[in-house]
């Protein structure tokens, strides 16, 4: 592991350097960040394909300085340059998704069009793809000893590495930061859509024991559905339940303690930006009124690291680019604190 002790924190960020600024290498570092340069289904707004090469410059004003977690950049973090293969792979799919939507959109049967059928095809390889290309990569990197995050992309990006995950851990959570529930089976035809994640993780992977969703506020019949099922392997917290508890006299504290309370021993953190206040992410691929403050989210981390839960992997997604670079300025500052708090768990 490559020596920090020397690396003066308080100067400016050099370019030339990795993400945060730091001098780190790949070889070096005990957390390695993937970017996953990958929107395929996304069913509105587009752009978080390219957020990782925006979040990389905007890392360079974040202070290294972590009340919560100190010093755990020195463990090291780095970021991988986004593969160029993927992105133009995304590229060309989500051409054809969005030809896709829009046919289904208007009502025409799909059977009914060659050119459809072709497209519907192509896209599900290509998640099928995706997938295997993450698992493969993060498998990889966990025999090297490293940890592993994934920087989308939509929320579709995870699955192979929740997959590698599990083959290591035969019992593990999931926390889910999000205004959807994503657990919709085959959203618009694409068997690996952004809005079936969580449905395809619970369908696939029995390690994952529970599922406990966080700022949950658009989602179908179909979707409550599947939590009213399944016999409470999925606990949910709705935004609305939330706020009117808040509302009455109950207090964030008392809301982080029983979402902590719900969490197993090893957990992999969810974080879909859109679980935060628009006015936070504005520009991510669906925005919901309601949802988080920053704040909020950043004191249930630390009550989770008092409480002794260790985080085994997170993924952060669905940042989009903005005119002003707000939104990666939000993104880099929640990637700095999921990296920090995974490093700190890991010495738990």
């Amino acid at each position: 592991m490559q020596d920090l002790s020397n690396y003066d924190p308080n100067g400016v960020g050099n370019p030339d350097h990795n993400i945060f600024g730091l001098p780190t290498t790949e070889d070096d570092a005990r957390l390695i960040i993937l970017p996953v340069p990958w929107e395929v289904t996304v069913s509105y707004n587009a752009g978080t394909a390219r957020a990782p090469e925006h979040i990389l410059h905007a890392s360079l004003q974040v202070d290294l300085y972590d009340p919560d977690f100190t010093d755990a950049w020195k463990e090291g973090f780095y970021m991988r340059p986004a593969d160029k293969k993927i992105l133009t792979k995304s590229d060309y799919l989500r051409k054809e998704a969005e030809l896709y939507i829009n046919y289904i959109a208007h009502g025409e049967v799909v059977q009914d069009n060659k050119f459809m059928c072709k497209s519907l095809r192509e896209i599900n390889e290509g998640s099928t793809f995706l997938n295997n290309w993450v698992y493969d990569q993060t498998k990889t990197l966990m025999e090297r000893g490293k940890l592993v995050a994934i920087l989308g992309g939509d929320h579709s990006t995870p699955f192979g590495y929740i997959k590698a995950i599990a083959d290591r851990y035969p019992e593990f959570g999931i926390l889910q930061i999000d205004a959807h529930c994503d657990l919709r089976k085959c959203y618009e035809d694409f068997g690996y859509s952004h809005a079936s994640i969580m449905y395809n993780v619970l369908n696939e992977l029995a390690q994952v024991k529970k599922l406990v969703q966080l700022g949950i506020r658009d989602y179908c019949d179909e979707e409550l559905k599947v939590i009213e099922e399944s016999n409470g392997r999925i606990v949910t917290f709705f935004d609305k339940d939330i706020k009117e508890r808040m509302y009455e006299g109950d207090n964030w504290k008392q809301i982080a303690d029983e979402v902590i309370n719900h969490l197993p021993e090893n957990v992999f953190v969810s974080f879909d930006v859109d679980g935060l206040d628009p006015k936070l992410a504005p520009h991510t691929g669906t925005p919901v009124p309601g949802g988080f403050e920053l704040e909020q989210i950043f004191y249930l981390f630390k009550k989770m690291k008092q409480a002794g839960k260790k985080i085994i992997g997170f993924d952060l997604n669905e940042i989009g680019v903005s005119p002003n670079q707000w939104d990666e300025n939000v993104g880099a500052r929640i990637l700095y604190k999921l990296s920090s708090f995974f490093v700190s768990s890991q010495k738990s």
